[in-house]
C-alpha cells in the first residue's frame, strides 16, 4: 500500500524529493539546523531537541496552522528515532487501511521486535471510531503515533487518544524565520533556485508578510515570482505584485480562526481600543466572514459591555446591521466599521449583564414564589375581594412608594442586583 508521501512503508522520512517537485517540497528541511521557527520546541533544552538526542518515548500530537512545520518535524523525529517509519494520510484512507497498518505493525513487533512510528497527517479527519482503532496498538507498544492537525485537538480528537499522547503546539512562523527560509531557497544550488534570481530584502519581507506564517505559502510565492523572470535577474516591485495578486486570508468560518478572530474583536471593543477593533473587523470581513454573524456580535457587545453607560450604542449597532442588509458589500461594510469604532470609543458598563446573570441564578435556585398581592392585577370584583392589588401605591402620585413599597417576593426582600438603588 502506498503512503502519504508516495513511498513504501519502509520509506526513509528524509528521502530527497525529485527535481520536478515544487520548491516548497524540495526545500523541506533535512536536519534540525535547517528547520525554521518553533524555537520553543527545537532550541537547546526544548522538548523536540531532547527527543532528537535521546529518541522518542511517547506518542505526539502536533497542533498548528498550515505550513508551520508539522510534517517536517515528524520526519526529523522519525529519522532520529531509528524506528520503522510509516506515513499515513487521514485524507486518503479509511478504517480498513488503518486496521491493515495496525496489523502490519503488530506483526513487525512480533517478528523483529521493531516498533513502528506511525505519522498520521490531518488526523482530525478520522472519526472517533477510526481514532479508537489506534488505542490497543498504542497500549501494547506496537506503535508510537505522531498525529498532525490544524484543528483544536480538544474538540477533534478522542480524550482516550489525547491521554496517551503529548500535544505540542506549533505557532505560525515569524517574519524573520520566513525571510531566512526564502534566502536559503534563493541560494541553494541543489534544491533551490541556485542564485538564478535575486530578490531585494524589502521584497523578501513583503513575501513573508503575505505568507501569514505559512512556510509553504512563502516558498510558493517566491517560486511564482521567480517564474515571472524566466531568464533570471532581479524580482522587482512590479513582478512581485503580479505574483502576489490579491492576498487571500486563511479563515475557517466554523473552526478555530472563526472564534479566535471574533474573540479578538470583542475584547478589543471591551478594552476601548478603536484601532485594534477596526483591524480585527477588517481581518474578518476580508477573510469572507458572514456579515450577519459580525452584525449580531456587534449588537451583543453593545448590550453586554456598554449597556446603560451609553444606551445609544445599541441603536448604532442595530442601525449598522440594517444598513448592511440594505446596501450589502462593499458599501454596507463601512457601517459595520463605524459601529465597531463607536462601540470601542463608548463608555463601558457591564452592570446589566452582571445583574441579569445574578437574577437568573436567583430564579434557578429559589422557589417560584407567588407574585405579592399588591402587585397583582385585579380586573374583576372577585379578584379585588381576594385582595389582588390591595396596598398598591401609584408611584407617580405617591413619591414615597419608591422607597416604602417592596416589589420583590418575600424570599428575596432586600436583594440588590445593582450597587445602588436608582
Amino acid at each position: 500500500m502506498s503512503d502519504l508521501f508516495g513511498d513504501t512503508h519502509a520509506a526513509d522520512p528524509l528521502e530527497p524529493t525529485h527535481a520536478a517537485a515544487p520548491l516548497a517540497d524540495r526545500m523541506r528541511p533535512r536536519s534540525i539546523e535547517e528547520y525554521a521557527g518553533q524555537v520553543h520546541l527545537v532550541a537547546a533544552g526544548g522538548f523536540v531537541a531532547n527527543v532528537l538526542a535521546k529518541g522518542l518515548k511517547q506518542s505526539l500530537i502536533l497542533w498548528g496552522p498550515p505550513g508551520s512545520g508539522k510534517t517536517t518535524l515528524a520526519r526529523l523525529v522519525a529519522s532520529a528515532s531509528g524506528l520503522r517509519f510509516v506515513p499515513f494520510s487521514a485524507v486518503l484512507s479509511g478504517i480498513k487501511e488503518v486496521k491493515e497498518v495496525m496489523a502490519e505493525a503488530a506483526r513487525e513487533m512480533e517478528r523483529a521486535g521493531t516498533r513502528t512510528l506511525l505519522f498520521v497527517d490531518e488526523i482530525h479527519r478520522f472519526n472517533k471510531a477510526q481514532q479508537d482503532a489506534f488505542l490497543p496498538y498504542m497500549e501494547r507498544g506496537d506503535i508510537l503515533l505522531i498525529g498532525a492537525t490544524t484543528e483544536n485537538p480538544s474538540f477533534e480528537l478522542n480524550g482516550a487518544l489525547l491521554s496517551r499522547a503529548r500535544t505540542l503546539i506549533l505557532e505560525p512562523l515569524p517574519v524573520d524565520a520566513l525571510v531566512g527560509l526564502l534566502r536559503r531557497a534563493l541560494d541553494d544550488a541543489e534544491r533551490g533556485l541556485a542564485g538564478r534570481v535575486q530578490v531585494p530584502d524589502e521584497l523578501l519581507e513583503r513575501i513573508a508578510h503575505a505568507a501569514d506564517g505559512d512556510a509553504r505559502r512563502a516558498l510558493n510565492l517566491l517560486e511564482s515570482a521567480a517564474e515571472l523572470v524566466p531568464t533570471g535577474g532581479i524580482v522587482d516591485e512590479v513582478t512581485l505584485k503580479t505574483a502576489l495578486q490579491r492576498k487571500v486570508l486563511v479563515h475557517d468560518k466554523r473552526g478555530e480562526q472563526h472564534y479566535d478572530l471574533i474573540s479578538a474583536l470583542h475584547k478589543s471593543v471591551r478594552n476601548s481600543d478603536e484601532n485594534a477593533s477596526l483591524y480585527w473587523l477588517v481581518r474578518m470581513l476580508e477573510a469572507g466572514e458572514d456579515r450577519a454573524f459580525v452584525s449580531r456580535r456587534l449588537i451583543r457587545m453593545a448590550v453586554e459591555d456598554i449597556g446603560l453607560a451609553d444606551p445609544f450604542a445599541l441603536r448604532i449597532a442595530l442601525d449598522a446591521a440594517e444598513t448592511y442588509e440594505r446596501l450589502g458589500t462593499p458599501e454596507g461594510e463601512l457601517a459595520l466599521a463605524q459601529a465597531a469604532v463607536y462601540l470601542a470609543r463608548a463608555k463601558k458598563s457591564n452592570a446589566v449583564y452582571v445583574a441579569y446573570g445574578e437574577a437568573r441564578r436567583d430564579v434557578e435556585r429559589t422557589a417560584a414564589e407567588p407574585v405579592p398581592l399588591h402587585l397583582r392585577n385585579a380586573p374583576t370584583q372577585l379578584m379585588k375581594d381576594a385582595g389582588f392589588g390591595s396596598g398598591y401605591r401609584y408611584a407617580h402620585d405617591d413619591p414615597k412608594a419608591k422607597d416604602e413599597m417592596t416589589c420583590l417576593p418575600p424570599g428575596l426582600l432586600g436583594r440588590r442586583y445593582f450597587g445602588r438603588k436608582p
